[in-house]
């Protein structure tokens, strides 16, 4: 599935709902289906800075796809891991950094955080491609 095909898919079901309290909600629940966190990625240097909470965000190249863990300590920011998650991880280091992830605009959810998790939000796509940049630097 391309980076654009998944970013539908999360519109769709985002516009299930009208009340933001069902999206924080879904939020919520994406975030309980995230895959488990490797213990031993816990570590400071995967700790996104610029957020409220504890975020953090592991990456690995195989076979020139970028696959992505992470995890939070709060539970709407782990939701909102758990959706740029779906959306980039499993891709190209080219199609990360040439993606405009509309999504987040489509479905209101820059406009329904508070302002710090928004700051979070943008370091963790920030986090994401400079993850995606540095394996591309690596493999030149």
């Amino acid at each position: 599935m391309t980076i654009k095909e998944k970013q539908d898919e999360i519109i769709e079901e985002f516009s299930a709902f009208d009340d933001w309290m069902d999206k924080y909600s879904l939020l919520i629940e994406l975030g309980n289906e995230l895959d488990s966190f490797d213990e031993a990625h816990r570590k400071d240097q995967n700790l996104i800075e610029g957020c409220q909470s504890k975020v953090w965000l592991h990456a690995e190249l195989n076979d020139g796809k970028i696959e992505f863990q992470g995890d939070s300590d709060a539970i709407i920011t782990k939701g909102i891991v758990a959706l740029l998650l779906r959306v980039l991880s499993g891709h190209t280091m080219d199609e990360i950094l040439d993606t405009d992830l509309y999504f987040v605009d489509e479905i209101g959810l820059k406009e329904h955080l508070s302002p710090t998790r928004s700051n979070g939000l943008v370091a963790m796509i920030k986090q994401i491609k400079a993850y995606a940049l540095a394996f591309k630097a690596k493999q030149a």
